[in-house]
């Protein structure tokens, strides 16, 4: 039976599979969103609700299922860091029953959108990912209309023929544009970005729809790689580390990631990239084997660290292996 820490990690996994921002992506939104769907503790998805609630019944709520207590000076952060932005991206209405309520009433009240709740009722069953797919496209994720902002020193990184996006500015973003506009189509040519990591927004780029219909289930405990392609020709995904002042895809950092992306449908090729071979050096004892490596000043070439292949995904090892 699923204890309470389960429904709330799953209501962290949904506010992230929508795309909402890594500000959202905490205990107190998905709690808010367990209350606008009256989710209580042993109850199945298939039956969530959508009540009208204001933020003093939404708390009231929480404390009674899930023993979370809020301090009553905690409202505005739950109006202003919750429940706008479940505004923002569709997922709930702000008061549905009476829009000409004034913004300020003490009886304002959220319920969550028709589509999403049909959507979210289908969580946890063989037809989530197809309707989370189909439901982004559809309506997509609050983190790309915030993108839309972008700031005039940003880096331009072309992700398509004419599909452009911005990353914040630094020494970072340049080896993730290098990344998308040199290493791409050189070894995975006509690949699809599907996430690209910013230092200012963690979530700079995030296909959301497109990772859904890969199956895989990003939870709010992994940390992505800082670049995620699918290379469409050969259906694999290569999870790409950029270094310039963190570690390499070390031993670690594989089995996390190949852990993070077990229910994926498309192969994984790991791959750390660094802008320089003498940033490469100080990491060359640190990277893990069955991965590759690119270096951004040489950009033809590709090092190969060992394994029966090159640039190609590995089964993962079955449970009966033991190494020495």
């Amino acid at each position: 039976m699923k204890d309470n820490n389960d429904y709330i990690e799953a209501a962290q996994q949904i506010i992230i599979s929508l795309g909402l921002p890594r500000a959202q992506q905490n205990e107190r939104s998905a709690l808010c969103l367990l209350a606008l769907l009256n989710l209580t503790p042993g109850k199945p998805w298939t039956d969530a609700e959508n009540p009208l609630m204001g933020i003093t019944p939404i708390m009231a709520w929480v404390r009674e299922h899930y023993g979370k207590e809020y301090a009553p000076n905690t409202r505005e952060t739950v109006r202003r860091q919750t429940m706008h932005q479940f505004c923002d991206a569709g997922l709930a209405l702000y008061n549905p029953d009476k829009p000409d309520r004034p913004v300020n009433s003490p009886n304002a009240v959220y319920q969550i959108e028709p589509a999403a709740l049909a959507l979210l009722r289908t969580f946890d069953t063989p037809e989530w990912h197809d309707h989370l797919a189909a439901y982004i496209a559809e309506h997509g994720t609050l983190v790309s209309k915030y993108a839309r902002e972008r700031e005039q020193n940003r880096i331009p990184v072309e992700i398509a023929p004419g599909q452009q996006i911005t990353l914040s500015p630094g020494e970072h973003s340049e080896l993730i544009r290098a990344i998308i506009e040199d290493f791409a189509p050189r070894f995975a040519p006509g690949s699809v970005l599907v996430y690209a990591g910013d230092t200012g927004e963690k979530w700079g780029y995030f296909d959301a729809a497109l990772l859904a219909s890969l199956e895989v289930d990003v939870d709010s405990h992994g940390k992505m790689p800082d670049v995620v392609l699918h290379y469409t020709a050969k259906n694999w995904l290569l999870l790409v580390e950029s270094v310039t002042s963190h570690g390499p895809v070390d031993g670690k950092r594989h089995a996390e990631l190949a852990t993070m992306f077990a229910g994926s449908k498309a192969g994984l090729v790991y791959v750390t990239a660094f802008p320089n071979r003498a940033v490469m050096g100080r990491y060359l004892t640190e990277i893990a084997w069955e991965t590759e490596v690119w270096v951004a000043d040489a950009p033809s070439h590709l090092i190969h660290f060992d394994g029966e292949r090159f640039l190609g995904p590995y089964n993962p090892p079955s449970p009966q292996y033991c190494p020495l």
